[in-house]
């Protein structure tokens, strides 16, 4: 019988070995990438059958990452391994084409259950992650508020939150200087922002960084 091929993402080398040894009896790992840009590009050029990534990852996070593969690739299985057990992070990853949610303090056999259930067509979440709060109104307001922004300025968030100059994020995003302040103005229109460390501290509260 043939293996699944799996790729691995996450910023965290341990973590990275610690899914590749748990996974590796059962299934093939194709790949392991650190950053959300280096797991797009590492997918499509792959195409594996399962990807398991993190939310918070340099460059692009996993969000935004799964957005992007799942436009490409719809057949992938996106299975997220993430440290975040808030409502508004399931949410989010659900929105974005996840099949299966596990937060790290899981053990290994929840994380091969997770992985024989996605790849056999079946949804996994963490027991406990989601719950009653997946329905109420603050988190479907937080959640909200990070989704209405348009993929480049949540790059665009994530490169200047991690201390980017505007020098820097226009060439990680071959875009120009001009371009990168335009939206940088615009990202804090959108969320009544007006300083740089503001912008920092709400991409670290929605785990962008």
């Amino acid at each position: 019988m043939k293996r699944a091929r799996v790729l691995l993402a996450d910023d965290h080398a341990l973590m990275l070995d610690g899914i590749r040894n748990v996974l590796k009896t059962r299934y093939t790992v194709a790949g392991a990438v650190e950053d959300g840009k280096a797991l797009v590009e590492a997918a499509l050029r792959l195409k594996p059958d399962l990807i398991i990534l993190d939310i918070t990852m340099p460059v692009l996070n996993g969000i935004d990452a799964a957005r992007e593969i799942r436009h490409h690739l719809p057949e992938v299985k996106l299975l997220f391994v993430t440290m975040h057990s808030r409502p508004t992070y399931l949410q989010a990853a659900l929105e974005a084409g996840a099949n299966g949610y596990v937060v790290k303090s899981s053990g290994r056999k929840e994380i091969l259950d997770a992985v024989a259930k996605v790849l056999s067509g079946k949804l996994h979440i963490t027991p406990g992650v989601g719950g009653d709060g997946m329905n109420a109104p603050a988190d479907s307001a937080q959640a909200a508020a990070s989704l209405r922004l348009s993929p480049r300025e949540r790059q665009i968030l994530q490169l200047v939150a991690e201390g980017k100059s505007r020098k820097e994020v226009a060439y990680a995003l071959d875009i120009s200087e001009k371009t990168v302040a335009f939206h940088r103005n615009n990202l804090k229109h959108k969320l009544g922002l007006t300083t740089t460390a503001q912008l920092t501290r709400y991409a670290l509260d929605e785990g962008l960084i």
